[in-house]
């Protein structure tokens, strides 16, 4: 059961970063994960009055707050142009609508949880989290950090051109993904993102030159396999690792291809 002894909606940054520096308080984000866990909460930090709820878009960027939710970003069409569908395809498996509706990306974020589809989808993107004390920090970097007492209060995506695609594997259609791919194809490359392994996503650059001649079914296959390669895979109770490596370049595969459709 989850108790909360004191329940504090902050009124400034400084005062949530204040409150959050002591390990027994929690930033709250949609709560849906901190609900279901056994554990006593001191003080319960609400960032809903920081005005972090909105989507600014500049002439080179996206900056999300990071109490937008995922029902947001479902369904803004700046996003979805600039991701050529593959936000809204990353978010709309998960759970249920009232789900969306609470579930905050700044929560999905710092989480980095193993299963995080948006974390495999904005590692491709070139996103940057803005952590309140930390300052701007590449995601790729990030991810990899251990955790830290900062407020992540933005992701900045930033305006590039090329395609984007997702796709991943679930047992059934709204359940955990057993592996996620995100894939986008730039001028300057492909950038290619596997999570769910069940470790959380990594970047991982396979053999470019596998697609020198284009994005044909053919090379497709030859680039996930590259890809599939270099990723470490596990097993937990939804899929052995076996299955994840054999699944991963079929993912990559169906990714270009769906990006060069989009062509």
């Amino acid at each position: 059961m989850l108790t909360i002894k004191r329940y504090v909606r902050a009124q400034s940054l400084d005062e949530a970063y204040t409150l959050c520096q002591k390990r027994a308080n929690v930033v709250l984000g949609g709560m849906l994960w901190l609900k279901t866990q056994n554990r006593t909460v001191d003080t319960a930090i609400d960032l809903s009055d920081l005005g972090l709820d909105t989507i600014e878009e500049t002439p080179d960027a996206f900056r999300i707050g990071a109490m937008v939710t995922l029902r947001q970003l479902e369904q803004h069409p700046g996003l979805d142009a600039l991701t050529c569908g593959a936000l809204a395809e990353s978010v709309r498996p998960i759970v249920g609508v009232q789900f969306r509706n609470l579930a905050t990306l700044g929560g999905s974020l710092y989480g980095r949880f193993g299963f995080s589809d948006l974390l495999t989808l904005f590692l491709v993107l070139d996103a940057a989290v803005e952590l309140h004390h930390g300052g701007t920090v590449p995601l790729a970097d990030y991810a990899a950090r251990p955790y830290e007492r900062d407020i992540l209060t933005h992701v900045v995506v930033p305006k590039q051109p090329g395609r984007v695609a997702y796709r991943a594997q679930r047992n059934i259609a709204t359940d955990i993904p057993v592996l996620t791919c995100a894939v986008a194809v730039r001028p300057d490359g492909v950038r290619c993102a596997i999570g769910a392994r069940p470790m959380k996503a990594q970047l991982y650059p396979g053999d470019a030159s596998l697609l020198a001649g284009g994005i044909t079914p053919r090379s497709a296959d030859a680039f996930g396999e590259s890809i599939a390669a270099q990723v470490p895979f596990g097993s937990n109770l939804r899929a052995g690792a076996d299955y994840r490596r054999a699944v991963c370049p079929v993912l990559v595969r169906r990714a270009l291809l769906a990006c060069k459709e989009e062509a």
